[in-house]
């Protein structure tokens, strides 16, 4: 049996729950038996003993006892979920890249990434459709909200996921994505470096800009073409990766993600004939180092429907391929 280990929370797991975080990880690890782990002090928190609800943030770091460490990563065959075959077919159908270590997928705006007391149909679910002949079920390494459409990365082998959370951890990761916002920034790049917090709201819970008690969020953000002055195409680069911080972001700059009436309110509804009431917010490109150590990953996803009928609707180029942050290199 192996040792104490210890791992540290990474900006894709950021507010995520504690015993979550655990079955992400160690899917062979019973409920019975995490809880008598965090009853008796096994798992620590920065040192400190913590309760199966505790909200995560990036940076944290966990003690993972021997008995955790050591549980098999293969999910026991009694708790895998039963998947048919119109939802293997539907989730094989978003796959736009795979190698024998890594699977990416181009997400649909709408699909949860994980499931919840009121989501039944989520990816999560779906990842046995997406073996490919391996006994290993394929792993999430990060997350994109149910809104954000875009590429979704997962690991072949809990090896590989363990190698891809050390990137994503250690920054060495560079994550696009593409938004339609309403009006046009004054500056045509720039850096948002604004502390965010969960606050209640009419439309549920939402992440407020919050400099005293908030955690550190920072986006960096370039104008890649106007509409006029009724909107424009960003590109936008979180170096954090608090839950819904581009939006959050683009709404405190006051150029709210279109569509986003969450956060942008009835702001955020283009009045453009064409234009969808629908997130305008993509997942668009990710580069980092490939986990087998040959060179680098590089991946791009197309625009959802809806997105690309406003580009075409603008006039935006959806095959751009710059590079909008030259400026800050």
């Amino acid at each position: 049996m192996s040792g104490v280990e210890t791992a540290e929370v990474s900006a894709d797991d950021d507010d995520i729950r504690l015993d979550r975080w655990f079955r992400r990880r160690y899917p062979g690890l019973k409920q019975g038996a995490l809880e008598k782990l965090l009853r008796t002090g096994q798992i620590r928190v920065d040192g400190k003993r913590a309760k199966a609800n505790l909200r995560l943030t990036e940076g944290q770091q966990i003690r993972i006892p021997p008995q955790a460490a050591a549980t098999p990563v293969e999910t026991p065959r009694h708790e895998s979920r039963k998947l048919d075959a119109k939802d293997a077919a539907f989730v094989q159908s978003l796959v736009i890249y795979r190698d024998e270590e890594v699977i990416a997928l181009n997400k649909p705006p709408g699909l949860a990434v994980q499931g919840g007391t009121k989501t039944a149909r989520h990816i999560d679910a779906m990842l046995d459709g997406l073996r490919f002949g391996s006994k290993e079920r394929p792993r999430l390494v990060h997350r994109l909200d149910r809104d954000t459409s875009g590429i979704l990365l997962l690991a072949r082998s809990a090896k590989v996921a363990a190698r891809l959370g050390k990137a994503f951890q250690g920054r060495n990761v560079r994550k696009i994505y593409w938004a339609l916002a309403v009006g046009v920034p004054e500056r045509d790049e720039g850096r948002i470096d604004l502390p965010l917090g969960k606050r209640p709201g009419p439309h549920g819970e939402r992440m407020m800009p919050d400099e005293k008690e908030g955690k550190s969020a920072v986006t960096l953000y370039s104008i890649v073409e106007r509409a006029g002055k009724a909107a424009s195409w960003l590109a936008l680069w979180p170096l954090t990766g608090r839950t819904h911080q581009l939006r959050a972001h683009c709404a405190a700059m006051g150029h709210p993600v279109a569509g986003d009436g969450k956060y942008g309110g009835e702001e955020a509804f283009l009045v453009a004939e064409g234009v969808a009431r629908q997130v305008h917010l993509h997942a668009r490109e990710l580069r980092l180092p490939h986990p087998s150590g040959r060179g680098e990953l590089h991946i791009t996803a197309e625009l959802p429907p809806h997105m690309a009928e406003s580009w075409d609707l603008f006039g935006f180029d959806r095959n751009y391929a710059g590079d909008p942050f030259a400026a800050f290199e």
